[in-house]
Parts: C-alpha cells; sequence; structure tokens
C-alpha cells in the first residue's frame, strides 16, 4: 500500500476560509502536510476522502483560521473578576497585585494559565506583554501555540504609578530596552517559528520621551515591529500635554514611531486631528472591545478605519476569548453609527481577528487564512449544541452566538494542541492549581499580608 500522501485530512465540517475569495465550504475536505495546508475543497460524493496518516470526519462542526489574538497580558489573570470593576487598568490602581510584584516562579506558573485558556478558546497566536518575558515565553510556548512576547520597556518605576508618582529613572529604561533586545536575539524566529518578538514600548506616559526616541531607533536597527498602549486614558492625555506639550499620537508622530509597524493598544481618547493623524500612518489599532466596554469606553473604530487606520482585535487582559471579542467589536461599532451598516457584518470582525492580526505581525503571507500553502492553523468548533442549532448562517452563529468553549479542536502547524476540548501537551489540571497558588500568594502580599 502506497504512504498515505497527506498528515492530516478533516472532512465532512463548514470551512469558514477566512480567504476573501472562498468565504464558506460546505462539506470541506481539508488536506494538510509538512504543517501547511495542502488542499482545500468541497467533498466530491463519487470520490473517497484522501489518504492521510490521520483523518478526522467532523459533521456539525465549523472550522476557522486560528485566532490572532494581538494585544495581551497573560499574567494578568491573576486579577480577573476584581479589576474589571475598579475602573482603571491594574497597572494604575493601587490595593491589588501590580507586575513589579511578581517573582518569576510565579509569572511562569500564571502566564500558563493565560497561555492556555487562549490556546482553549481557539487562539492559535497571542502577542503578550508583562514582566519576566525571558521565562515565560518559552513557558507559554510549550503548550503549542505561536507566541510573540517582549517584556514591558518602560522607564518609569511602576511602584509609583498607582499611587500618582511619577519617576522615569535611566537604569529601569537600560533594563527594560536591553531584556527585550536580548529577548529578540534569543527567541526571534524560534521554536519552528512559532516564537517571535515585538518591543513592548509600555505607553507614552510610562517612558520618557528621550526614552521613547532609544526605542524608535533600537525598532529602526533591528527592524521589529513595536507594540504600545496609546491614548488608553485620560491619565496619559493629561501627562503628555503636561510634559510634552502635545497629545500622545502627535508625540508618537514626531518621535518617528506612528507608522504602519506600529501595533497600538486601544485609541480611545482621541481628537478629530489624532484619528486623521494615526489614519495617514497607517498604524494597526488593536481594538479592545470589551475590556474598554467594561471601563466605560468606546475607540472610535468606524472613524480611525476611515481615515486608514487598521483594525485588530485583542482581548487585553482578565479573558481570553476572542469570540467574545468580535461579539463585543461588532456590538459596540453598531452603537457608535446607530445602525447596522452593510461594511460592519460578522465577515468583517472575524477578519480582523484573524487576517488582520496577521498583517499586524507581518505574518500574513503564513497565517490568518485558510488557504494551500499557508500554515496549518485552524479551530473546529462543535456546533452540535442547542446555542449554535439551526446552522442557517454559520458565521453568523459563530459571531453571534458561539462561545470560545465551544472550540473542540486547535491546530497549529497542523499539530492538534487542542483534542475535544483538551490541551495535548501539558497537564491543564497542574497548571490550573501552580497559578491559583502563585495569584494567592500575590493576593496576600497586595493587601499587606
Amino acid at each position: 500500500m502506497p504512504e498515505p500522501q497527506y498528515d492530516l485530512v478533516v472532512t465532512g465540517a463548514t470551512l469558514l476560509t477566512g480567504a476573501p475569495a472562498t468565504q464558506v465550504i460546505e462539506n470541506a475536505v481539508i488536506a494538510v502536510a509538512d504543517g501547511r495546508f495542502a488542499a482545500i475543497s468541497a467533498a466530491d460524493p463519487d470520490l473517497p476522502p484522501p489518504a492521510a496518516k490521520r483523518t478526522l470526519h467532523l459533521p456539525g462542526r465549523v472550522i476557522t483560521p486560528g485566532f490572532l489574538n494581538i494585544h495581551t497580558h497573560a499574567n494578568l489573570t491573576m486579577v480577573r473578576g476584581v479589576a474589571e470593576d475598579l475602573g482603571f487598568a491594574p497597572a494604575y490602581t493601587p490595593g491589588i497585585p501590580q507586575g513589579h510584584m511578581v517573582t518569576p516562579d510565579e509569572a511562569y506558573a500564571i502566564a500558563r494559565l493565560g497561555a492556555l485558556e487562549a490556546m482553549l478558546f481557539g487562539s492559535t497566536l497571542i502577542n503578550d506583554t508583562f514582566v519576566h518575558a525571558d521565562i515565560v515565553t518559552p513557558a507559554m510556548a510549550e503548550l503549542g501555540l505561536r507566541v510573540w512576547s517582549c517584556g514591558r520597556i518602560h522607564d518609569v518605576d511602576f511602584s509609583g504609578v498607582s499611587v500618582g508618582r511619577w519617576e522615569h529613572v535611566d537604569a529601569i529604561g537600560d533594563r527594560t530596552l536591553e531584556a527585550a533586545l536580548a529577548l529578540a536575539e534569543r527567541y526571534e524566529g524560534k521554536s519552528l517559528g512559532r516564537i517571535g518578538v515585538q518591543l513592548a514600548a509600555h505607553a507614552p506616559d510610562t517612558c520618557s520621551t528621550p526614552f521613547l526616541k532609544r526605542i524608535a531607533q533600537a525598532a529602526e536597527e533591528t527592524g521589529l515591529r513595536v507594540t504600545t498602549h496609546l491614548s488608553q486614558s485620560k491619565v496619559e492625555l493629561a501627562r503628555i500635554r503636561e510634559r510634552d506639550g502635545r497629545s500622545p499620537p502627535e508625540l508618537l508622530e514626531e518621535i518617528g514611531l506612528l507608522n504602519d509597524r506600529l501595533l497600538a493598544a486601544h485609541c480611545i481618547h482621541v481628537s478629530e486631528s489624532d484619528i486623521a493623524r494615526i489614519g495617514r500612518a497607517g498604524i494597526h489599532v488593536a481594538h479592545i472591545a470589551k475590556g474598554n466596554a467594561t471601563g466605560a469606553t468606546i475607540a472610535p473604530t468606524h472613524k480611525l478605519r476611515a481615515a486608514g487606520a487598521k483594525l485588530t482585535l485583542g482581548t487585553d487582559n482578565m479573558h481570553a476569548d476572542m469570540v467574545e471579542v468580535m461579539r463585543w467589536a461588532l456590538a459596540v461599532g453598531r452603537i457608535q453609527v446607530g445602525a447596522v451598516t452593510a461594511d460592519w457584518q460578522p465577515e468583517t470582525v472575524l477578519e480582523m481577528a484573524t487576517l488582520a492580526g496577521a498583517r499586524a505581525m507581518g505574518l500574513d503571507d503564513r497565517i490568518g487564512s485558510i488557504e494551500v500553502g499557508k500554515q496549518a492553523d485552524f479551530v473546529v468548533f462543535d456546533y452540535r449544541r442547542a446555542h449554535l442549532t439551526p446552522v442557517t448562517n454559520a458565521l453568523g452563529n459563530l459571531v453571534h452566538v458561539a462561545q470560545g468553549r465551544d472550540v473542540a479542536f486547535v491546530a497549529v502547524d497542523g499539530e492538534l494542541v487542542v483534542e475535544d476540548g483538551r490541551a495535548t501537551r501539558v497537564d491543564e489540571e497542574a497548571i490550573r492549581r501552580e497559578a491559583a497558588q502563585a495569584i494567592a500568594a500575590l493576593w496576600t502580599r497586595a493587601r499587606g499580608g
């Protein structure tokens, strides 16, 4: 008998390709070889499926590209259920665990929990920033998903920020930038292309102006992309106006960071001139639809997009369900314009969660859609459930009523890293137990225990 041509063949499911040419294929046949999509078609009733080392027959399921969660902080699962109701970002809020409190061992345990959650909910790539990146980057990648990571780059002393003390220290900037560059030297493009680095300039207010210029120079010299928080709070606006006499987007434009290689999260508190400036630069905006709305804010997504900004999606912190984020993005976008419009539909937010995210990472030639030749990252949703019946419109069901916990399989490079809703490489219970212990210790210290 001849050797099977393919490593994996999936049949019977409905495919949402994420590629503009073919959006939906009923009763699809997907073949994977050497980690890439080798063949994609509708099933021929007169032909058997192609031979493969493994075949999955999945009627009643829906397959999508893997989600790219391009702005997240896996370690901030440590404040979930609390920080959402404080009205401000954790780093700026006293009385709760802060990044500078987290030990390396705690970061290792908690980051694995955040990465596990993201992967189980269908994220095949996370772009994560926080602390102890040298430790958490390989720890998260061990789960099997793609991990772009960087320690937060700043020169502010974060121990004072939550109580209103803003002190920029050269030594802190030297340490955080050097650590980021060392991380890139060690991991960029490693682990079969499943690990990468973006320079994570924390925010304009937590980086002094001279230090932001150093980051811009480092990005130019290394070719690394930059990710940051931009116009995320009124405190940031007031701080930059007082310090630099301009808005945060004006400051980044002057420094040379406002360009099409910048991924900026939030972009909430922006003026009309800021929106025009952001649009001209063609930056990628990480829209944090749920997190922002939870904090009583909404980014002006329609205006940003009309100006030329490229919209993507991220969960930010406290949760990692990209399906929920798509739903929130769709809803808050419609609230802004007061109407359901033809250009803001489920396919819009699916692209933001997949192919647009790949473009922001510089990876759209490799991932972000299900097309022959691309790396085989995909997610299988189980639609054999009451809340997903009937399947009149698979994409509509996905965005309006599905949940991350409906994910049954997740593949990265054709490897099933989630199977029947369970991670295949790691012990989920051990990850949950170790993270819970680490988080309990952090809360004890934060409360003065």
